[in-house]
């Protein structure tokens, strides 16, 4: 498994906005990671569930929005479509303060720069089901600089069947809607988008994970598949980011590092 990224592979995410890493959970890790995040949503996990904000998923052919989501439990299903605040689960805290992903941190914003998690989220498509998530960058008006990179990891195939993500390559050096407060775009600076460039599905296999600049305009559909589409999405962003809502948020890397020995 990769350590550290080559000059040319830092050069190809420069110029893409993404970049594959490869496999970065070993067999007994993704197992693990699965099975925790099973156990999560079926509430037999011992976390802290009243910290832990979760959101289920649509109802099919009730609606095509979201379920009802906040801090808590809301009952054992595999349903959920979001689960946040993974940073204080010691399994997902060891894979987020892996010496690669420690390595990405001091390049893209300095090796001497605290590193925290702005969120750290498990996002699930049930099997048959998941919510399409609209054209959109991910960028937040509510701090004083923003968040640059997310490590997407796959915990499940993700495939064009089961609704993974579509991305814009080369679409990241601006922001498209910049008033947005969380950079969705509007219908038809979607459609301009992908007229423009032809969207590609970001297809990995279970245990793998990709590199993507935050402004990286993405997608998704639904799952059209009898297995689920689960994920891991962590967004690193510099410790010392003022958040005019304030929030606090955890430090990955540096001093006063969240230590999984301790949760």
């Amino acid at each position: 498994m990769l350590q550290q990224l080559s000059r040319s592979q830092w050069q190809e995410y420069e110029q893409e906005g993404y970049l594959r890493l490869g496999r970065c959970l070993t067999d007994d890790e993704l197992a693990a990671a699965q099975q925790r995040m099973d156990d999560i949503m079926l509430g037999t996990a011992s976390i802290d569930y009243s910290r832990t904000f979760m959101q289920l998923d649509r109802i099919p052919g009730k609606t095509n929005k979201p379920g009802p989501g906040g801090r808590g439990h809301k009952g054992a299903t595999l349903r959920y479509r979001k689960i946040q605040d993974l940073e204080f689960d010691p399994l997902f805290l060891r894979y987020m303060q892996k010496p690669l992903f420690r390595h990405i941190c001091a390049h893209v914003y300095g090796a001497d720069t605290s590193i925290a998690c702005m969120r750290a989220m498990f996002m699930n498509k049930p099997a048959g089901e998941g919510t399409h998530l609209v054209w959109h960058q991910d960028r937040w008006t509510n701090f004083d600089r923003d968040p640059l990179i997310t490590i997407w990891t796959a915990l499940d195939p993700a495939t064009i069947a089961n609704g993974c993500v579509y991305i814009a390559p080369r679409r990241h050096h601006t922001l498209i809607n910049p008033s947005h407060a969380s950079g969705f775009m509007t219908d038809d600076q979607a459609q301009a988008l992908v007229a423009e460039i032809e969207p590609m599905p970001l297809e990995l296999d279970a245990g793998e994970a990709a590199l993507l600049h935050n402004y990286l305009p993405h997608s998704s559909g639904v799952n059209r598949t009898p297995i689920a589409r689960r994920a891991f999405s962590v967004c690193f962003m510099d410790a010392a980011t003022v958040d005019s809502q304030h929030h606090a948020y955890s430090v990955i890397f540096g001093e006063g590092a969240l230590d999984p020995a301790q949760l």
